[in-house]
């Protein structure tokens, strides 16, 4: 097997970083709805509606503890599902609650 030149290798890897960097801001752009059985979600006992909340499995719970009134969501208020400096690339509900809310200021 010869060697390729350059501009073959380029001709090949280009395309290919294209490729990736379309597919990264596509996925950037769009974020998704937080899976509850989202591994990160079950470790910090994520739900999307607070009034679910197990209070035995949950003692920190109070309620009107919501997302949406939690320092680590971000995005517009008012929307159903905004993204949240914990679970990066994904939205949660603004009526859901996890373990490590934090009242907003």
């Amino acid at each position: 097997m010869g060697e390729i030149s350059r501009r073959e290798a380029l001709s090949i890897a280009l395309p290919a970083a294209a490729a990736m960097l379309l597919r990264s801001t596509r996925a950037a752009a769009a974020p998704v709805k937080l899976s509850e059985t989202d591994p990160a979600a079950v470790a910090l006992g994520y739900v999307h509606d607070a009034t679910k909340v197990v209070a035995a499995k949950n003692p920190t719970f109070k309620p009107g503890q919501l997302c949406s009134n939690c320092l680590q969501i971000t995005g517009k208020a008012g929307e159903a599902w905004r993204p949240c400096n914990l679970f990066p690339g994904k939205l949660v509900a603004a009526d859901g609650w996890c373990r490590v809310w934090i009242k907003k200021p």
